[in-house]
């Protein structure tokens, strides 16, 4: 990259207005937009992120501090402002940026943000142990404050506020955001956010230090973390494309047990929810992860009615347990995803149909053993139908066009309606399902550009 400029004290590249990127003479992602009829995010008036962006506002950032002043034109902060610019934006992520850091990019870890506050987990196990504290009481009291306490200090660090009418996206494909919570997030009647584009990115290990144990949660409790690495809340016209999700240090498998239940550091990867609308997620890569996606947080969120429209295609969902994704009230699209279940143990379903859901299924293709039949693909919360149509299976010994509904319904009771009344006309590039597999494992994730 030449001719670049510094703002003074922040450190991060703004590109003047003759800058040439290293990438001249490529492809620019920064500048792409949505192209029309690709899914629900082209509706309205699209979206197009920070393609207007002027010169002073493309910024090149390579760490914490410098991506949350380029979110706020240029001016630097030690957290993230409630209140990021809407002014177009284009930034470019370059190497690897580390949420867990303080404001000289030095690593913070979980003993760091525990320290003063009183908290440790060893006297948190003893002093909610069911065996004494009992299954009938949440936690409280001043090591669960202390929890609470230590809990904000990451999320104060980890908390990443994008505001309106923002493109980030990766340089390259490695381009990675490691421990960070995307927070998309506007007001749903008086400052709500939206035009925003998020493409080209690894988002690895976005974990939770301080994980509550709920013993009402299910029937024998479970441990809840904070974070997702992006959620949407009160915000419209979003486009989520090209980026891998993973879990390296963190990964479920390394997690320990405690109280005889997976000490879960993750929450979902992205979750949609707040009345936020017109979305599509496309060519991502989803690795390795329990509760994935949530659209719709709420049975009573009545708000969402009419709102919660998502299109999801051509995304490989690879060893998801469950919530791939899992619906309340939305019209949401679900077209030429690719879902590979290989760890039959730890996998629940794909679709969750919940109260007044609309998913219209169509051309995707589900990989997995003779464990996990096809009435496995659905659970149901409340929710009555769901429209599948030219979806394939392949189990031993080949592949073959399954009915999913008609699979759920011979082997559940109440069965589940065909028809969510409604039918997509924004599908750009719909597939037949048999080539899914081959154009999702060659396509989706980050782009080298």
């Amino acid at each position: 990259m030449s001719r670049k400029t510094r703002v003074s004290g922040v450190g991060l590249l703004v590109l003047a207005a003759l800058s040439a990127p290293a990438w001249a003479g490529k492809r620019d992602l920064g500048r792409d937009v949505l192209a029309p009829g690709d899914g629900w995010a082209a509706a309205g008036p699209g979206t197009t992120g920070g393609a207007a962006a002027g010169p002073h506002q493309v910024y090149v950032v390579g760490n914490r501090r410098e991506l949350i002043a380029a979110l706020n034109d240029g001016v630097p902060s030690s957290t993230s402002p409630a209140n990021p610019s809407a002014a177009p934006k284009i930034i470019y992520v370059d190497g690897i940026i580390d949420a867990n850091v303080d404001d000289a990019n030095n690593p913070l870890g979980c003993d760091d943000y525990a320290a003063g506050t009183g908290y440790s987990l060893a006297a948190y196990l003893e002093a909610y142990d069911p065996e004494t504290w009992g299954r009938e009481v949440r936690p409280s009291g001043p090591l669960e404050d202390a929890r609470i306490v230590a809990r904000n200090r990451q999320q104060a660090r980890v908390r990443i506020r994008i505001g309106s009418n923002t493109t980030i996206v990766g340089v390259g494909k490695e381009a990675t955001i490691r421990g960070a919570w995307f927070d998309l997030r506007g007001a749903s009647t008086t400052n709500r956010r939206g035009n925003i584009i998020i493409r080209n990115l690894t988002f690895e290990d976005t974990f939770d230090c301080f994980p509550a144990w709920d013993p009402l949660d299910g029937a024998a409790g479970n441990w809840n973390a904070q974070y997702d690495a992006i959620s949407l809340r009160d915000v419209d016209n979003v486009w989520i494309d090209h980026n891998r999700f993973r879990n390296v240090t963190t990964a479920d498998d390394l997690l320990p047990t405690h109280f005889g239940r997976k000490y879960q550091v993750h929450d979902g990867q992205i979750d949609i929810t707040n009345t936020s609308d017109l979305v599509t997620v496309s060519w991502n890569r989803f690795e390795r992860h329990d509760k994935l996606m949530l659209i719709g947080s709420s049975d009573s969120a009545v708000a969402d009615r009419g709102r919660l429209r998502v299109t999801l295609h051509h995304n490989l969902f690879d060893d998801i347990g469950q919530r791939a994704p899992r619906v309340r009230f939305g019209q949401v699209h679900l077209y030429n995803n690719y879902y590979r279940i290989r760890d039959p143990a730890n996998y629940s379903f794909s679709w969750g149909v919940g109260i007044e859901s609309q998913i219209f299924a169509e051309g995707n293709f589900f990989f997995s053993d003779h464990a996990v039949t096809p009435d496995r693909f659905i659970a149901v919360f409340r929710g009555t139908a769901l429209t599948t149509v030219g979806n394939l299976h392949t189990g031993v010994p080949a592949r073959r066009p399954v009915d999913i509904v008609a699979a759920y319904n011979a082997v559940n009771d109440p069965p589940l309606g065909n028809d969510a009344g409604w039918t997509p006309t924004l599908a750009a590039g719909l597939q037949p399902a048999w080539v899914v597999p081959q154009t999702v494992l060659s396509k989706a994730g980050p782009m080298d550009w």
